[in-house]
């Protein structure tokens, strides 16, 4: 029997989707990568600093950035960087949200490390949501629930 049109459509939208992984740390990269491709995602570049993600040169459709990488606090210009460059909409993975100062035009929130593998999914899936039917994860944290992104 023949999946659903709308399950096929879903498996295909993840191929075809491009994420990149923002994050120095080697085991959380690769457990990102890990839970990505067996997802069935894309995974275009994993940048560890600055530089390599300057080098990312195809559309970024969902970008996971981590704040605190080798070169520093240069997790949230980058998100910046990618947003303006490609829309890329960004989900900020990191345990210290307080530190992301301006947040990309596009950030959709933040998910707190530690994640959980259902946490990246269920974020990816409602980032990559054109029909607006998916709902907002729990983990997935709105930027406007911290104190530091409310105005006075």
């Amino acid at each position: 029997m023949p999946p659903e049109s709308g399950a096929a459509s879903a498996d295909t939208d993840k191929v075809r989707a491009s994420i990149a992984i923002v994050e120095d740390e080697f085991l959380v990269a690769l457990q990102l990568e890990d839970i990505l491709l067996e997802g069935g995602y894309h995974v275009v570049a994993t940048a560890p600093d600055l530089p390599a993600a300057e080098a990312i040169s195809q559309t970024v459709d969902v970008a996971l950035v981590d704040l605190n990488l080798r070169d520093g606090l240069t997790g949230p210009e980058i998100a910046r960087r990618l947003s303006t460059r490609f829309g890329t909409r960004i989900v900020y993975v990191t345990a210290n949200p307080g530190q992301i100062g301006v947040p990309a035009e596009t950030a959709m929130g933040v998910l707190h490390k530690p994640f959980s593998r259902k946490a990246i999914e269920a974020t990816l899936e409602y980032a990559l949501d054109q029909s607006l039917t998916v709902a907002r994860p729990r983990e997935l944290e709105p930027l406007e629930r911290h104190p530091v992104f409310r105005s006075a």
